[in-house]
């Protein structure tokens, strides 16, 4: 159970085929809500699914290499890193077995950060509002590096509101854009069925005709991108077609993969000029918002983490293999500031119990 201002406690109940899945996977799944302001961490400690919430405003995109984790959010992108051997003495001996740290944050102006994803070149990231692809610059509050090709300005305009991005061996493969207008939020006259996946490389429109598209993920050589407005897993054939995976009661967001599994991100849609009239609210009376476990070989859901109250909107999804019991601290943690973890050791220093500085 979690809470933040403004929000009823979120509250979330996994099935026994969720709980199953955690169990087997060996690792830690991490969820972005914008909509309920948290970075969940669900994992396994040994007897039953953990719920780990962590409050941020309004976070976004996320993505994992190594032992590190970028999260987008209102004021920027955070950077944190794991230090297992902290993790460990954390609270209790072998409560956890992970444990990222804040160890920078870039502020950015308000350019409505989707994707992250790392790359060979640095951490690229969606820049929806100039409708471009950027890196994280130490110089620069943007560095643009690609638009499509039918965007003449990187304005910052949401001109097709570009959200999407694949990687594909450390660089830019696809992207998945809600229009293909120049002009300014003329994506918004298509929303039904005007979303595209667009090739990085070529500037080809890859598929058109989607409504709301989102999430593309280049997995075992092959394409894959939510339908999200149809609530579709779609997979990308090299003959152009894309072949219906699953269809599911929600709104898509958020996708990632684990072995033969794809884990797939449900929302609840708003009732507003920009979400409503999809076509899944047509097909399923009742959205729902969850996580949901499908085998890739069957297109069958094998499992479910449902939310009950408090979230009803997912935006991305990443699996931090090799932990089942991750923590995370934020900003708000005071703990960041006993932490040191050098190259060649690990401490925790003592709490501190008077803050008021010392007599002149």
């Amino acid at each position: 159970m979690a809470s933040a201002a403004a929000h009823p406690p979120v509250q979330c109940v996994p099935d026994a085929g969720f709980a199953a899945w955690v169990a087997a996977s060996g690792g830690t799944l991490a969820i972005s809500t914008y909509q309920a302001g948290f970075l969940f961490l669900v994992g396994w400690n040994g007897r039953q699914v953990s719920f780990l919430p962590r409050s941020f405003a309004t976070p976004t995109g996320l993505d994992t290499q190594g032992r590190r984790l970028a999260l987008a959010t209102r004021g920027g992108i955070s950077l944190f890193a794991d230090s297992p051997e902290l993790a460990y003495e954390y609270r209790e001996p072998g409560r956890y077995d992970a444990l990222y740290l804040p160890r920078a944050t870039y502020h950015l102006p308000k350019l409505s950060v989707h994707d992250l994803a790392f790359g060979d070149e640095g951490l690229w990231w969606v820049n929806t509002r100039m409708s471009c692809l950027s890196l994280l610059s130490q110089d620069f509050s943007v560095e643009p590096r690609w638009s499509p090709p039918f965007i003449s300005d990187s304005a910052p305009e949401d001109r097709c509101h570009l959200n999407g991005l694949a990687v594909r061996n450390g660089k830019p493969c696809a992207v998945t854009a809600l229009g293909t207008g120049d002009a300014p939020a003329s994506w918004r006259e298509s929303r039904r069925d005007g979303g595209v996946v667009i090739d990085v490389d070529s500037g080809a429109i890859l598929l058109r005709g989607l409504a709301m598209p989102h999430s593309p993920r280049h997995y075992r050589d092959t394409l894959w991108v939510l339908n999200s407005g149809a609530g579709q897993l779609l997979k990308l054939g090299s003959d152009g077609r894309a072949e219906v995976v699953c269809e599911l009661p929600g709104y898509l967001r958020g996708l990632c993969f684990v072995g033969d599994h794809a884990l797939i991100g449900l929302c609840q849609i708003r009732e507003s000029n920009v979400f409503g009239g999809m076509p899944v609210q047509e097909k399923y009376p009742q959205l729902q918002c969850a996580i949901a476990v499908v085998d890739l070989r069957s297109g069958r859901s094998v499992g479910w983490l449902r939310f009950t109250s408090g979230c009803t909107e997912i935006y991305d999804l990443r699996f931090l293999p090799g932990v089942q019991r991750a923590n995370l601290l934020n900003l708000d943690k005071p703990d960041i500031h006993r932490a040191i973890h050098a190259p060649d050791a690990s401490f925790w220093m003592p709490e501190e119990t008077d803050e008021s500085p010392p007599a002149a």
